[in-house]
């Protein structure tokens, strides 16, 4: 079973920066993978995806502040927020996505979260 492990939430301060971390595991190799967040009574929205062949896609709202990559081997997918602002705040889901080996078929799953605060 595919399990998503993220780590490197917490709080800090405008115009800090965080890095968020999530390994995949379960299956040998992922597709797309990156994150989204979500905001306190908002949907959930695109922060970043990075293919496995490196093609990225930025939300735009976090365009030349976040940074995203990944490891192939390692099968981790990065996240680097700088300059963070008060509306970055919100809980900060990984994705991935994979093939199955024997069908084909495509999957694709959220990890459980993690919260980024980011206090004025």
């Amino acid at each position: 079973q595919v399990q998503l492990a993220e780590s490197g939430g917490g709080s800090v301060q405008v115009g800090g920066s965080l890095r968020l971390s999530c390994v995949a595991s379960g299956t040998s190799a992922f597709d797309t993978m990156g994150w989204y967040r979500q905001a306190p009574g908002k949907q959930r929205d695109l922060v970043a995806t990075i293919t496995n062949s490196g093609s990225i896609n930025y939300g735009e709202s976090v365009k030349g502040r976040f940074t995203i990559s990944r490891d192939n081997t390692e099968n981790t997918v990065y996240l680097r927020m700088n300059s963070l602002e008060p509306e970055d705040t919100g809980v900060y889901y990984c994705y991935a996505q994979w093939t199955d080996d024997t069908f084909g078929d495509r999957y694709a799953k959220y990890g459980q979260g993690t919260q980024v605060t980011v206090s004025s």
